[in-house]
């Protein structure tokens, strides 16, 4: 496992202030596994990751490591674009599209 993953999952637990025992207790684990799997003791098993993960409102999701940086870009952009280069802006969306048209009557059968 990654320290990055690891690290997520120790800030996201005392952000929710759970306690390792709290933690360790939820996902069926032991307050031992949990605390080993904090420092960097073990390299723990995908289930435990997994187990944490859930318990603390996480969802692990493996992405191809090519795609980590555009994922990124995604993510820290709010989900506005995907795939652009960095600095980039992304279009703007249909949505904005159609909401900056202007507007005739809403139904032009009655305007006649």
């Amino acid at each position: 496992m990654t320290d990055a993953l690891i690290d997520s999952l120790a800030a996201s637990r005392k952000a929710q202030n759970i306690t390792q025992a709290q933690l360790a207790e939820r996902a069926g684990l032991s307050r031992m596994a949990v605390q080993r799997t904090e420092t960097g003791d073990v390299d723990p098993r995908y289930s435990t990751v997994a187990e944490m993960a859930r318990v603390l409102g996480m969802q692990l999701v493996a992405v191809p490591a090519d795609l980590v940086p555009a994922l990124q870009a995604f993510i820290q952009s709010g989900g506005k674009f995907l795939g652009q280069p960095a600095g980039a802006d992304a279009p703007p969306s249909v949505v904005e599209s159609i909401a900056a048209e202007p507007r005739g009557p809403a139904n032009p059968a009655k305007a006649r």
